[in-house]
């Protein structure tokens, strides 16, 4: 009898569990998967645990960078720049590279040398630029990573969690520098002393090995063991997973990407009124035209999304084709996803019918009264 109770007892708490974590496991000390659009968790284990991450903290130095801008400026590499160990893309003092080409020379073949370049560059010194790490993961609400280094290296409070580490790919996906580089398997790159042409490898070979897979970034030392953070995309749909401390990472991040672009819904919002009319003031033409898109949101599991459309009641000539006229908002529940501007469709000029100020006024109060009193 007692048997009988274990067993369905033990049914019982399987049934209770969350359906990722019965689809979908790894080998890892921490790991997540998100959708990487909204954030959505689709499975974790051990996802808020500070570990070091190696090599895929060049995601947050590689990252500042593309938002420095300007990546064709060329820089001169000094010896105190190179005072790093590690991997490398080949760098020696007094070679001459382009910030383009460090982005990749991080991205590609992990250097710990163009880590530790951007560095200066960016920063002055390593702590300058180490506190501009800290300062985004501030700002990005990473509040359980802590950066000690630009590349990786093994430092006592060099630390971040799955959950942050997802979160901050997800956001550097979204530049548009960082996301192609993260997705190219190779490059053909120019520097040195005078520069000349070589070629860089990912070190990511998921990227060949999984269809839609578009990055992002490997890492490994002794102490953090193999790390690794992937995206794939397909269909509109987008996924990322980290795991920490996984010695079977490759294999662990198929699954997981599978899983992941299986468990995303795509939904179309498409209002039955996708026109609107909105009365111009002084204008060669009475309304303006602006329209609603369909919006496509990405969810896990079913939800309820509603918008809500803010338009003015009217507005005055001369009106630009583009011109932001109002938006609309969508809403999960009641949480707000997503904001979208509305935009005139043509140009409407001042009437050619020049008008005193009372007639003027006397149009304008009378468009006042006649949207009141359709409300």
């Amino acid at each position: 009898m007692k048997r009988i109770i274990s067993v369905i007892a033990a049914v019982l708490i399987m049934l209770a569990l969350p359906l990722y974590t019965l689809a979908v496991s790894t080998s890892a000390k921490a790991a997540i998967l998100i959708n990487a659009d909204t954030c959505e968790v689709i499975y974790e284990h051990n996802a808020d645990q500070k570990l070091p991450m190696a090599s895929t903290t060049k995601i947050m130095t590689a990252l500042l960078l593309c938002e420095n801008g300007d990546l064709e400026r060329e820089v001169t590499v000094t010896a105190e720049m190179l005072r790093v160990e590690g991997s490398s893309m080949g760098l020696l003092a007094g070679d001459r590279v382009t910030l383009h080409d460090l982005l990749y020379g991080m991205m590609l073949a992990s250097g710990n040398d163009a880590a530790n370049v951007t560095a200066y560059i960016l920063g002055g010194t390593v702590s300058g630029f180490v506190k501009k790490m800290n300062e985004k993961a501030s700002e990005l609400g990473l509040k359980d990573t802590n950066f000690v280094t630009p590349s990786g290296l093994d430092a006592a409070e060099h630390y971040t969690t799955a959950r942050d580490l997802a979160r901050l790919a997800a956001y550097a996906m979204k530049n548009e520098h960082f996301a192609k580089a993260a997705a190219s398997q190779s490059a053909t790159l120019c520097y040195g002393n005078p520069p000349y042409k070589r070629t860089l490898t990912n070190h990511n070979k998921l990227l060949k090995n999984l269809e839609g897979a578009v990055g992002v970034k490997t890492g490994f030392t002794k102490k953090s063991g193999r790390c690794l953070v992937s995206a794939a995309e397909r269909d509109g749909k987008r996924v990322i997973a980290v795991t920490l401390c996984d010695p079977n990472d490759w294999q662990d991040h198929k699954n997981l990407l599978e899983y992941g672009l299986s468990q995303i819904n795509l939904t179309e919002i498409s209002p039955e009124n996708a026109q609107y009319e909105i009365p111009v003031i002084s204008g060669g033409e009475k309304s303006v035209n602006v329209n609603i898109e369909p919006f496509i949101v990405s969810s896990v599991g079913e939800s309820e999304f509603s918008f809500e459309v803010n338009l003015p009641e009217f507005v005055y000539a001369p009106i630009e084709k583009g011109e932001k006229i109002g938006s609309v908002v969508y809403k999960e529940g009641q949480k707000i996803i997503a904001t979208e501007n509305l935009y005139a469709q043509c140009d409407i000029s001042l009437s050619g019918v020049k008008k005193n100020v009372p007639t003027r006024f006397k149009e304008n109060l009378e468009l006042i009264l006649k949207k009141f009193l359709e409300k």
